[in-house]
């Protein structure tokens, strides 16, 4: 039991340090900052951010200040500027505190313990009296035209003072600038004549540079439509050109492939002949060899025979010669056999013809006669003109040949070559026209009369015939 007290008085003791060790320990948020103020040893306050710190009981105490940022609206009315014209400035400034130790220290010191309206109140009354400064230093002119100089020279005056207290300026937003005497409006509307004015000079120039712009344009298209159409033409025919010099080289080919092939298919069946030639020739030389050999060996048969059996010589010669005498005498008597009984079958076969011919001859003529009514010598007639023809040309193939390059007349000076010639030549158709009388034909009039009494040869002069001389009608003159 005495043992039991002390070790509950020993855990009593270390649940109460453990408390108080628990309760002591302040852990501060990242949107915070922990300010320990007393007994520090580290200047009037301890400040922490974003991290944790033992707070000893008695000797030290902690408050928060908030980092979140406060938004205050500065409506600045008729403040001077340096042309002493009043202005209203309205603006929107973002303040927070900030984390950096210098100014979370001068935040502790003069911050700590108010509430954010105060904190808003006072960062208003800053702000509004550097804006005033600002402004006071600037142009009209400067407020309305530059306002990122008026808003830097604002961020750097009001920034500097509201660190001072630690606060941090985070956003400046200047809404408007205006006068009461209407100043910047005057501005304004002179600003915006002006960019009217050039905005319409900027819309003549563009409208001009775009009129010239587009006729080039128009014109570059239209050259350019004009050279692609006439490429294309020019492409057209050279392709049309190519595609017929293609043709005619695809016949030219074609042709000279065919060629080759005919060539080929020649000298092959040239090259199959001769080879089949010379295989028949070899053949036959082969043969013919095989055929001497043969009989070569047939002969040295017969001839070791012979010497074998020349004892019984005298006695197989008797013998091959009679037995030869009567062969040659059975083989002639079949000769002449078969010889009297084929010109007997030739001389049959020829009569046979003979006769058949003879038979169609006598039809034919019998035929040729009855188409005559029974006259004979008509139908000799009708033989002979069919068989003219045939002489007439017989005739004509004798002295086709003969070429007679000119005729020469040998007379006696008289004058009378050429109707000599003439004479003579027409005396010979009175033996033609006998001829032809008896194998009952006539020849013309003029020329089956005698020669010489119905020949009257034409007056000749310088030995050539004159012309004969028209006689002009008694009844009137010719028309």
């Amino acid at each position: 039991m005495s043992i039991v007290i002390p070790i509950l008085f020993v855990v009593a003791i270390f649940l109460l340090l453990m408390w108080f060790f628990v309760s002591r320990y302040r852990r501060c948020p990242s949107d915070k900052i922990l300010v320990i103020y007393g007994k520090t040893g580290q200047g009037s306050a301890n400040c922490i951010h974003g991290g944790a710190a033992f707070v000893w009981p008695v000797i030290q105490d902690y408050q928060y200040l908030d980092l979140q940022p406060m938004s205050i609206d500065v409506n600045l009315q008729d403040a001077l500027s340096k042309q002493n014209i009043r202005v209203s400035v309205p603006a929107q400034f973002t303040v927070a505190i900030g984390n950096e130790p210098s100014l979370m220290k001068a935040a502790a010191e003069r911050l700590l313990g108010m509430h954010k309206d105060s904190i808003r109140s006072l960062s208003h009354d800053i702000i509004m009296g550097q804006m005033r400064l600002v402004i006071a230093n600037m142009d009209i002119e400067e407020l309305n035209s530059d306002r990122d100089k008026f808003v830097t020279a604002v961020y750097e005056h009001v920034g500097d003072e509201l660190h001072k207290i630690g606060l941090s300026l985070i956003n400046v937003n200047v809404t408007d600038i205006h006068d009461e005497s209407g100043y910047i409006k005057a501005l304004g509307q002179e600003a915006a004549a002006k960019a009217i004015n050039d905005a319409k000079v900027k819309v003549a120039k563009e409208e001009r540079t775009g009129a010239i712009g587009q006729a080039e344009a128009d014109k570059e298209r239209r050259t350019q439509v004009a050279a692609a159409d006439s490429a294309a033409e020019i492409g057209e025919k050279n392709a049309q050109a190519d595609a017929i010099k293609g043709k005619n080289l695809a016949d030219i080919q074609i042709a000279l492939s065919d060629t080759s092939r005919r060539q080929q298919v020649a000298e092959a069946n040239k090259n199959a002949e001769v080879a089949e030639k010379t295989t028949e020739a070899e053949a036959q030389t082969a043969a013919y060899r095989a055929q001497t050999e043969a009989e070569e060996a047939r002969k040295e048969r017969e001839l070791a025979a012979r010497r074998a059996n020349e004892v019984v010589q005298s006695q197989i010669e008797k013998e091959k010669t009679v037995i030869a005498a009567e062969a040659e005498a059975e083989r002639n008597r079949k000769v002449a056999e078969g010889e009297a009984a084929a010109v007997l079958a030739r001389y049959q076969a020829e009569a046979e013809g003979i006769r058949k011919v003879l038979d169609a001859q006598a039809a034919g003529f019998q035929k040729l006669v009855d188409a005559a009514d029974g006259n004979a010598q008509a139908a000799i007639g009708l033989l002979l003109v069919d068989k003219i023809p045939e002489l007439a040309k017989t005739q004509a193939d004798a002295i086709k040949n003969i070429k007679f390059d000119k005729i020469t007349v040998f007379d006696g000076g008289d004058g009378q070559g050429t109707a000599g010639f003439l004479s003579n030549m027409f005396k010979s158709i009175p033996a033609l026209s006998e001829f032809m009388n008896q194998s009952g034909l006539n020849l013309p009039e003029y020329l089956a009369r005698n020669g010489n009494e119905n020949v009257n040869p034409e007056p000749v002069k310088n030995g050539h015939p004159e012309a004969p001389v028209k006689e002009e009608s008694k009844g009137g003159k010719k028309g």
